[in-house]
């Protein structure tokens, strides 16, 4: 039931707040974007409308701060306004177009949507983590009913918890909701986002402003895309390097009508962007055929068969960043072509990986490496002692 305010407080008075209640920035991480979605639910829960007074005490922010927030909705939802009654406060609230909406979702689509909702498990304790926490929930609401067929009169079969994605080796941002509520917020609203990045050649910090394009989770980190306005080159940006990030309130960018995040995309192979394209040729022994068919790694990849039962895999990309790593996880079964550089790559890597298994030369100062035999061979199991007094078997 909409709470209502008969008299507007006098500017002498301060209006009525909770107790323990402070005005302002509260102490904390504390975004705007969190204080805009409070201020979308406190309304979408009153329709009736509350006052100036009303929604600034729930924010807990002055009267001022509160009308620059109902500003920034109106961006995005219609409001009207009007007094509760002749003479009475002026009451905000939304205008009837702009009643919740309503998704149809059947059970099996709920049941789709949160298999993949661990994916946003590092993100936890920011806004966006809350907002998906949230739609998670009322799916789960959807998921629980009683099914049909096998699961006729089964209220809860908890699929939810048997059908699930598992990131592999998900990152921890819970120290960077900050940045990472910025940097939705600024791509979300297309707002340009001021920060400090930490320079991965030399560990320099800078001041830099981005438009950012998009946000991308490749390898569960998270990544931005945008303009570097000072360069006026599109880059992609790490959440970790960022520091002190600042969205804009008011200012907004326009997103060119050619970008297409897909051309940042290099399949397996991350969000590198290249020069000129690059031919990859590798060959995969028949042990690994199957795993290599059953994988579409990139857009331009073509398959065809070895006489020795093998597969030869080709493809086209910008950059080779990360193909060495992905051939050197195939060990011996794997065999690059071409070109000559990323040959040279995987021989590096591969010599350095046997040089750490020689033996070391007489005279160094590390101590000598054994053969694995000998090791095995003087290596001996550690038993658990005898507690004092045991009886002797």
């Amino acid at each position: 039931m909409a709470r209502t305010s008969s008299h507007r407080p006098p500017p002498s008075v301060a209006p009525p707040s909770r107790p323990g209640a402070k005005r302002g920035r509260p102490p904390g991480s504390f975004s705007q974007h969190r204080r805009l979605d409070k201020l979308r639910s406190l309304l979408q829960r009153h329709p009736k409308g509350l006052s100036i007074y009303e929604l600034a005490n729930e924010l807990e922010v002055t009267p001022r701060s509160l009308r620059r927030y109902l500003q920034e909705i109106k961006r995005d939802l219609e409001l009207v306004q009007a007094p509760a009654r002749p003479g009475g406060a002026m009451l905000w609230r939304l205008a009837p177009g702009e009643a919740v909406r309503k998704v149809e979702v059947r059970r099996t689509q709920a049941y789709a949507l949160l298999a993949a909702r661990r994916l946003f498990e590092p993100m936890k304790g920011s806004a966006l983590y809350e907002e998906i926490h949230m739609a998670s929930e009322k799916l789960l609401g959807i998921a629980r009913r009683p099914g049909r067929g096998p699961n006729a009169g089964v209220a809860d079969a908890r699929l939810e918890d048997r059908f699930l994605y598992l990131p592999f080796s998900p990152k921890d941002y819970a120290s960077r909701t900050e940045e990472l509520d910025d940097v939705f917020q600024a791509v979300a609203d297309l707002r340009p986002l001021s920060c400090r990045y930490v320079r991965p050649k030399d560990g320099r910090e800078e001041r830099i402003d981005i438009h950012p394009y998009a946000m991308v989770v490749y390898k569960e980190a998270i990544y931005c895309v945008g303009l570097h306005v000072q360069k006026q080159e599109i880059r992609t940006f790490l959440l970790d390097r960022m520091r002190d990030t600042e969205c804009a309130a008011t200012e907004r960018f326009e997103l060119p009508d050619d970008f297409r995040i897909d051309d940042y995309f290099q399949g397996q192979f991350g969000i590198w962007r290249g020069g000129d394209p690059i031919h990859v040729v590798v060959d995969f022994d028949e042990r690994v055929v199957e795993y290599v068919e059953t994988r579409r790694i990139h857009p331009s990849q073509t398959l065809s068969p070895l006489p020795d039962g093998g597969v030869r895999l080709e493809m086209t990309i910008g950059d080779l960043t990360e193909v060495t790593t992905w051939v050197l996880g195939f060990g011996e079964t794997a065999r690059v072509r071409a070109p000559v550089e990323l040959v040279a790559r995987v021989r590096k890597e591969l010599e350095g990986a046997l040089a750490r298994y020689e033996p070391t030369p007489k005279g160094s100062s590390s101590a000598k490496t054994k053969p694995l035999a000998k090791l095995e061979k003087e290596t001996k199991p550690i038993r658990p002692k005898k507690a004092a007094g045991a009886p002797k078997k």
